[in-house]
């Protein structure tokens, strides 16, 4: 037997479908993706921690779970919402159906709705709160939302961020000869997973990590991760930052990249309805090459207050916002997007590359 259950919006919109996946109520920020495939490593993406995600593709879990294609240790979205969703899957790699992985990491979904209705509504207005749920009415959903916080009120950095230290393992078929620190403020697997495959030996730290214990590790880089929520909130990380910053070689992925802004003068804002998807196209402005990018977060860098060197590298060619960031003299470079892919593009997994380049250099100099 099918169970209902809505979807309602803080400005009184709603939409009701079927449920799957557990039952029960979620709420969070409401945003939409575009990507056409990787609803598993969607799922995984601590950025979208404290966020109820709608996939704009309209068919999602057509080829299953498997026990590759994950980018943190668990589901970190707080609900689900599609157009339709495969009960049988075909996939030689699955292990199970998306509604039994809802399940047992009790996350709710919803179905049957009209999607392509829901991201029109907040492309309009804007991303906003909600609940998801099978157990509330629509006027009890309301109330509830009318007593929860905003979603850039919340450290969720602190939430998805690794409680202790710990080594990546090893890629047996490149020797490590670099040694990479990656603060994890919401870190996705496949950063690790593409750094050690070139050669890095790796160590992941907590967000709190002061710059002090992060130097004694001797690293020959340092990787900031993506990672949720508004980097307005994390002062404590960037006053870890100013300890290294004009040490150690450091790139920056989109939480990071935002953090490094912030840490020499700009201004973050919150975007409309965010970038989230592998299709939004990038330009390097040093060679004029346009990349096809993956990406997801809510909010960007204000260049005019940039200051002590560094200076915009990259923009986004549909809306012009600031995609990267280099030191003119300081070995240090940021990406809004993700260079991992996962889901999306490989196209810029060079960018991985050139750091090591840099921090190759600067290690024998």
């Amino acid at each position: 037997m099918t169970k209902k259950a809505i979807l309602v919006l803080e400005d009184g919109v709603f939409y009701e479908g079927t449920s799957f996946g557990a039952a029960g109520t979620a709420s969070g920020e409401v945003v939409f993706i575009t990507s056409m495939t990787g609803y598993q490593e969607m799922l995984t993406d601590p950025s979208f921690a404290g966020q109820i995600v709608i996939p704009t593709y309209p068919l999602i879990g057509n080829y299953g779970i498997n026990q590759k294609d994950i980018e943190s240790g668990k589901i970190q979205v707080r609900g689900f919402v599609v157009r339709e969703y495969c009960p049988v899957p075909s996939h030689w790699q699955k292990i199970s159906t998306i509604d039994d992985y809802l399940k047992a990491n009790n996350t709710p979904g919803l179905s049957e709705i009209d999607t392509r209705s829901l991201t029109r509504h907040l492309r309009s207005l804007g991303v906003m709160m909600g609940i998801l749920t099978s157990e509330l009415t629509i006027g009890e959903a309301m109330v509830e939302l009318k007593k929860m916080p905003l979603y850039g009120t919340t450290d969720f950095v602190k939430v998805v961020s690794t409680g202790d230290q710990y080594h990546w393992p090893s890629d047996q078929t490149a020797p490590a000869v670099l040694n990479i620190v990656i603060v994890d403020m919401g870190l996705r697997f496949n950063i690790a997973r593409i750094l050690s495959r070139f050669g890095c030996n790796i160590t992941i730290v907590p967000c709190t990590t002061s710059a002090q214990d992060v130097l004694k590790l001797k690293p020959d880089g340092i990787v900031l991760s993506p990672g949720p929520g508004d980097p307005a909130l994390l002062d404590y990380v960037i006053e870890n930052m100013q300890g290294f910053l004009d040490k150690i070689p450091v790139m920056g992925i989109c939480l990071g990249h935002q953090l490094i802004g912030r840490a020499f003068g700009a201004d973050t804002f919150k975007l409309k309805f965010g970038h989230r998807g592998a299709n939004h196209p990038v330009r390097d402005l040093e060679t004029g090459r346009v990349y096809i990018t993956t990406q997801n977060h809510g909010y960007a860098i204000s260049p005019e207050m940039l200051k002590g060197g560094l200076e915009v590298s990259h923009i986004n060619l549909n809306d012009g916002t600031v995609e990267g960031l280099r030191h003119r003299e300081l070995p240090i470079i940021s990406i809004q997007y993700h260079a991992e892919g996962s889901p999306g593009p490989q196209d810029n997994i060079y960018l991985f590359q050139r750091f090591l380049d840099i921090v190759s250099e600067r290690k024998n100099n």
